[in-house]
């Protein structure tokens, strides 16, 4: 009897070709068991904010370097949690997307008769999340502590080079639970 321990993505069509060449006799039974995680293991609130807080910012001035720590840890979470952080982040984005946000988001702030970009308001929101948890919460409840003229554009794209360094595939076709473009959450955008 043979015991092999080996993850599911191994399992190919090229390992069963040696599995049979290995072993001739055709009666031979093969026993498979999938370990996985348990059924309800959902990236928590606690952990995606941990996860944030991984974020080297002794290093910057270098984004790249900044967010390494970031990328290298969803790199080792399966694959479900990566889209999960990604889920959580959009809908930390959606949040702070509100008209009230963008009037206070500095030299691009939103006035209907002036220039405003979109992007640079996404890049804006993106800054919030990646100074934590107390800060997106007191930036939540009080918009004119948004920062001005700042923004963390690479947090949108910690998923997807995390994803890409696990599997080696670019992330495609996956949509996150919350759309962050700005203007989405059109009840933030409602004039009051």
């Amino acid at each position: 009897m043979t015991i092999l321990h080996l993850k599911l993505k191994d399992l190919d069509e090229e390992f069963i070709r040696e599995l049979q060449a290995e072993h001739h006799d055709e009666d031979a039974e093969v026993v498979i068991h999938v370990h996985s995680r348990p059924v309800g293991e959902i990236l928590s609130e606690e952990a995606f904010w941990q996860i944030i807080g991984l974020l080297d910012w002794d290093q910057e001035g270098d984004d790249e370097a900044v967010v390494e720590p970031v990328v290298a840890h969803l790199a080792e979470l399966p694959v479900a949690l990566i889209y999960q952080f990604l889920d959580k982040l959009s809908e930390k984005l959606y949040l702070i997307d509100t008209r009230a946000h963008a009037e206070n988001s500095g030299d691009n702030a939103y006035r209907p008769d002036a220039r405003f970009s979109v992007d640079l308001f996404l890049y804006d929101r993106c800054c919030v999340v990646a100074n934590g948890r107390q800060f997106f919460e007191d930036v939540i409840a009080d918009p004119t502590l948004m920062p001005k003229d700042m923004s963390f554009e690479p947090l949108l794209y910690v998923a997807s080079d995390a994803y890409q360094r696990k599997t080696g595939k670019p992330m495609e076709d996956y949509l996150p639970a919350y759309n962050y473009e700005t203007f989405s959450n059109v009840e933030g955008w409602e004039e009051t």
